[in-house]
């Protein structure tokens, strides 16, 4: 089935409800889209996401046993905020806030009262009787960038792609589903400038030591798996599972890679990819994990669309305009070069891990427009920067699967879940 990015569907998919379901221990969060300030036609939406992935990849650039399940749903946010949120609750008594979920961050950070260009609903410090600011001689003072004092409350500077935020480090109760986490340790933001910043802040899922597995380590043993709906789902049927019990048993893994350079990225090794029956011929080096160039591949929860290295990609759009029809017109849409506007039958195209192969079907692959009768591989060659050398395994091609993080076991699985409802 092809996805279908109508101008309606657009509109609905950024308008959803949050559930919250938990048993035994355990917490769901799902993850939804956003509604946006305005209608935006189709080609506009597209556009749009597009040139957000750009962001998101500046951003990627910059970084050098309970359980509990959590509602997701798709979110309207691309640059640089992931596209999938959760509720949180943080403080006492409770306050809720929905919280873009990010594999490629550590630290949570969260719009406090009186942020200077933080635009939607902020936490109120003063409100909770367990908010406390870290000091400066707080060992997470120092895991934190650019940390500086200001009196005996430490601070810190980041830019998110195009954003820069300003953040005091504070901690508090924060609260996923049912599981209370005391003390957890986030930026409180004071100042946000550029429209990267995700508008109710972020929950880091990185590997690094501010992250939610690293500060709930004890309670989730570092193990972590999601089920992204898909971006027409109506309902936050999505799902976040943290912890280690009721993880899927049938899925296969590949190892995950550490690259200390970019230390809060989940580094696989893409050894091939096939379109259809046939294995493309890709250069080694296009798919080769170095950590000194940060070149290779990784999953993140942020960016839209998937981006190979340019052989890789030409090599995967040729033989897809192969298999579709060699005699067929393709246009493009944007940064899109693989467009119809005629029906077509498109082949599956199957990453090939070590140990694991994903094979994505029509709507992991293509956007189609009912109205404009246009429809484009859904995905792109990487940006000419820094990045060129990085494949980004993107949202839009996880959407529907069980993507499992265990980081004691140093592995990643994926296996076919349909979440959409």
């Amino acid at each position: 089935m092809k996805l279908s990015i109508s101008l309606t569907i657009l509109l609905l998919l950024f308008s959803s409800t949050l559930l919250v379901q938990s048993q035994q221990h355990s917490s769901t969060l799902q993850v939804f889209h956003v509604k946006p300030p305005k209608p935006l036609s189709w080609q506009d939406t597209v556009l749009q996401m597009q040139t957000k992935d750009e962001g998101r990849l500046q951003y990627l650039t910059s970084l050098v046993a309970g359980r509990s399940v959590v509602p997701i749903a798709s979110g309207r946010q691309i640059i640089q905020s992931p596209t999938y949120i959760v509720r949180a609750k943080i403080g006492n008594p409770p306050q809720t806030l929905l919280l873009a979920m990010d594999t490629s961050n550590d630290v949570a950070w969260i719009p406090c009262t009186s942020c200077d260009g933080c635009s939607s609903t902020l936490f109120a410090p003063l409100g909770s009787t367990t908010f406390r600011n870290v000091t400066c001689g707080s060992p997470q003072c120092y895991q934190v960038p650019n940390p500086s004092c200001s009196g005996s409350a430490c601070s810190f500077n980041l830019t998110y792609g195009s954003s820069s935020i300003a953040a005091n480090l504070a901690q508090d109760t924060i609260t996923l589903a049912t599981d209370p986490i005391p003390s957890y340790t986030f930026g409180c933001v004071s100042k946000t400038t550029g429209p990267s910043t995700p508008p109710q802040g972020l929950l880091g899922l990185g590997r690094g030591p501010l992250s939610l597995l690293s500060q709930t380590q004890n309670l989730y043993q570092s193990t972590f798996s999601y089920c992204l709906p898909s971006f027409k789902s109506l309902n936050f049927s999505g799902s976040l599972r943290l912890g280690p019990v009721a993880q899927p048993i049938r899925i296969k893994f590949t190892p995950l890679l550490k690259n200390p350079r970019r230390s809060s990225l989940y580094y696989v090794n893409l050894v091939a990819i096939r379109v259809g029956r046939r294995v493309v011929n890709i250069p080694p080096a296009a798919l080769a994990f170095n950590p000194t160039t940060g070149a290779g591949t990784i999953f993140d929860s942020g960016t839209v669309f998937t981006r190979l290295v340019s052989p890789a990609y030409v090599a995967v759009r040729d033989e897809f305009r192969r298999r579709v029809g060699a005699n067929l017109t393709v246009t493009s849409l944007g940064g899109f070069d693989t467009c119809y506007t005629v029906p077509i039958v498109a082949p599956t195209i199957t990453f090939m891990f070590s140990g694991m192969n994903v094979t994505l079907p029509q709507d992991n692959i293509l956007i189609h427009s009912t109205a404009g009768s246009t429809t484009c591989l859904a995905m792109a060659a990487a940006p000419d920067n820094v990045n060129s050398v990085l494949n980004v395994i993107a949202n839009m091609q996880q959407q529907n699967h069980r993507v499992l993080f265990d980081i004691p076991n140093s592995r990643l699985g994926v296996a076919r879940e349909l979440c959409t409802k």
